[in-house]
């Protein structure tokens, strides 16, 4: 035991109020080699979110910011030296970024209503009159708008879940990519904390937000756009496709399509001598054979706006580092999930020889995917609302999962 932090020692009366609420086993002063200032070794007595809430003020007070961990059936009270101070953000950036990325994902909706599979399915305008082309650049605003709706949902259930926990926060800065760099005009948005939240609950709340919100909002707009999509042959053969893109399956857009159209598309004209669970599950997880000759459904803006928010849900949720999957299984599985951090690497370069997009997920998960957010507090648990609602988000995950997002042939 480290007896300096008695007497008139600035931290002696900081030793006091740890006693409160802490038996202590050790008290050692950090030093240049050590990231802390001082560190106590115990057993907590009583609520740990109570004793942080209680001790914080006092650590503050000596510059020091307060860290509750666990170590070998310890837990250990830090005081670091230093206190955040968020800057201020400048909302002019976030305003332009928005107002590009709009008229990029309004564009693609323009590109894609001209699109020869969906403009001989639907009335197209007249583009030798004046209101025919404006009819025709309006054409792309219901999934500009039905997109840009399910991303400000997911931006701002993190923005307003980390402002009412008190965890300071940028505006969402949205990331603009018009076609053909991207089928969807943007690479969707992310938030900046610029604080650490307090605690797992808190950590879950913020990371859980966002793609709850987005899955709330895209879900009616991808029944309504299937409803409106129409069901019609497809090519033939190759010959005949020229080249066409069919957007990948997952679980949730699967039943979607079953429940609105009655059967499972794309249906294909025979299962090739394999079983019908077979072929589906075969075709679910590489995208082929393809159809030939077959029906699927000629796929409307709002089903394409709503397919991707169910895209973006899960590329979001998947379960590593700093994405809101990685915050999800942190809170409920602690630091022992950075052992899956390899097995999610190679699992996602596997995926890329049938789908190479998977691949720059691979690069990202790599080089982004080791670390994880980390609360002020990690020895709160979570209650058990909260850990079903991280069950939850898992089952969504599962849900909304695209093993091939997209399919070229012709």
């Amino acid at each position: 035991m480290d007896n300096s932090l008695v007497g008139t020692d600035p931290l002696s009366d900081l030793r006091s109020q740890v006693e409160q609420v802490m038996q202590i086993d050790d008290v050692t002063r950090g030093d240049r080699q050590q990231d802390f200032s001082v560190r106590f070794r115990g057993h907590l007595v009583g609520s740990s979110d109570q004793a942080f809430d209680r001790l914080e003020p006092a650590f503050e007070r000596l510059g020091m910011t307060l860290l509750f961990r666990e170590e070998s059936n310890q837990h250990v009270i830090l005081g670091v030296d230093g206190l955040v101070r968020p800057g201020p953000s400048d909302s002019r950036i976030n305003i332009a970024l928005f107002v590009i990325t709009f008229l990029s994902v309004v564009y693609t909706g323009v590109v894609f209503a001209n699109v020869s599979t969906y403009s001989a399915a639907f009335p197209q305008p007249n583009l030798n009159t004046t209101a025919g082309i404006v009819d025709f650049i309006l054409g792309g605003l219901p999934f500009g708008l039905a997109l840009m709706a399910i991303l400000l949902a997911h931006e701002f259930g993190h923005y307003l879940a980390a402002r009412h926990h008190k965890t300071s926060v940028t505006l969402p800065y949205f990331l603009p990519l018009p076609p053909p760099l991207s089928p969807l005009g943007t690479l969707g948005a992310f938030i900046r904390l610029k604080s650490l939240p307090k605690n797992r609950k808190h950590l879950l709340d913020i990371g859980l937000a966002g793609p709850l919100a987005g899955f709330v909002v895209a879900v009616p707009i991808l029944l309504v756009g299937v409803y409106l999509s129409r069901v019609m042959p497809l090519p033939a053969g190759p010959s005949s496709a020229g080249q066409m893109m069919m957007e990948g399956n997952s679980l949730l857009y699967l039943a979607a399509k079953y429940v609105i159209k009655g059967q499972l598309l794309p249906a294909p004209v025979s299962f090739g001598g394999v079983a019908p669970a077979m072929y589906w599950l075969r075709y679910f997880f590489s995208g082929s054979p393809v159809p030939y000759g077959g029906q699927d459904i000629i796929i409307h803006p709002l089903a394409w706006a709503g397919w991707a928010g169910l895209l973006v849900t899960a590329l979001n949720l998947l379960p590593a580092g700093q994405l809101d999957g990685g915050h999800l299984v942190y809170v409920l599985f602690g630091r022992k999930v950075s052992l899956a951090w390899p097995i999610i690497v190679v699992a996602l370069i596997g995926m890329g020889f049938i789908w190479t997009g998977w691949w720059i997920w691979a690069a990202l998960v790599f080089f982004l995917g080791r670390t994880h957010a980390e609360p002020l507090d990690e020895i709160t648990p979570l209650d058990p609302g909260r850990r079903l609602m991280a069950l939850l988000g898992l089952a969504i995950f599962v849900l909304t999962f695209t093993p091939v997002p997209l399919v070229l042939f012709g």
